[in-house]
């Protein structure tokens, strides 16, 4: 746990795994009801694989440039000039403003957005914003559990969803209605920002809490993004379907081995081995679609 905003009740916890040598690692931002734990599958699978991987929670901040002016913090405090950032629904939306935030003197290299949108108001909340802090955490937590898919599900949606409800009980009113306000406050990103930056978009093509206008939206935004198309997955596919997301993590980030960008320990690279992963997914892709 580690505090770097004068105010000592801004903690940010996080797990910090695998080569320490590693100085541009990849950054995973959770959704509104998930803590860093929420990212463990990808913590063990990528790690295993000689990755540098950091999984955040962040304290409660009620607006997106103190957000960023603390994750800022949190970077020098780590001694991370560079960073690739995954960002599940309002984490990739905070991973993109903080993106533009530090746009001048960039410490992005690359994002991956997972189920998230670029422009709050599509959750036609923005009026009720500024009220969130006012609710009993029993009505936030109503609020986010409508966002939850329902309905027969397979079993390992089913405990993924069981894992994100047990993550939500866990946090405070003041951490939910915090998250709620940074996810429904009225703003957008602007691409120009961030036009050079790398992006992979991750969605899913079965119910999540995203609409379709929101998915296009992302599209038009970053028209050279990679799109990772998950068949199923929900709202959590990192949970429900670890295998698939880590490796478009590993094709994402592919394209900074060799480089000083590199989230992965050079002497774990064998790249035959990812080339053989990505046709045998391409092949089944192909399979699953005829």
């Amino acid at each position: 746990q580690i505090i770097v905003d004068d105010d000592d009740s801004k903690v940010w916890s996080l797990y910090d795994a695998g080569p320490r040598s590693i100085r541009c690692p990849l950054i995973f931002l959770p959704p509104v009801s998930g803590t860093a734990d929420v990212f463990f599958q990808q913590i063990l699978a990528l790690t295993g694989w000689g990755y540098r991987v950091i999984a955040l929670q962040y304290p409660v901040y009620w607006d997106h440039l103190e957000f960023c002016d603390g994750f800022r913090k949190l970077l020098d405090h780590l001694q991370l000039d560079k960073v690739h950032l995954f960002g599940a629904s309002l984490g990739g939306f905070l991973a993109q403003k903080f993106a533009e935030y530090t746009h001048k003197s960039p410490r992005v290299q690359s994002l991956i957005l997972c189920n998230s949108f670029s422009d709050t108001s599509i959750f036609n909340q923005t009026w009720t914003a500024n009220s969130f802090w006012l609710m009993p955490a029993f009505m936030l937590k109503k609020i986010v559990l409508g966002n939850f898919a329902s309905g027969p599900l397979d079993p390992e949606m089913a405990d993924g969803i069981d894992f994100m409800v047990d993550r939500l009980e866990s946090l405070g009113q003041s951490e939910l209605a915090s998250r709620l306000t940074l996810n429904c406050q009225n703003s957008y990103v602007e691409p120009h920002k961030i036009r050079d930056i790398p992006v992979t978009i991750m969605d899913v093509f079965d119910q999540s809490a995203l609409s379709t206008e929101a998915k296009e939206e992302m599209y038009k935004l970053y028209p050279n993004a990679r799109r990772a198309h998950l068949k199923t997955g929900g709202n959590f596919p990192y949970l429900c379907r670890s295998a698939e997301v880590n490796l478009y993590v590993q094709i994402h980030l592919l394209q900074f081995h060799g480089t000083r960008y590199a989230a992965i320990d050079p002497s774990m690279v064998s790249a035959e081995e990812l080339e053989v992963q990505k046709i045998s997914l391409h092949t089944s892709n192909e399979q699953e679609e005829q």
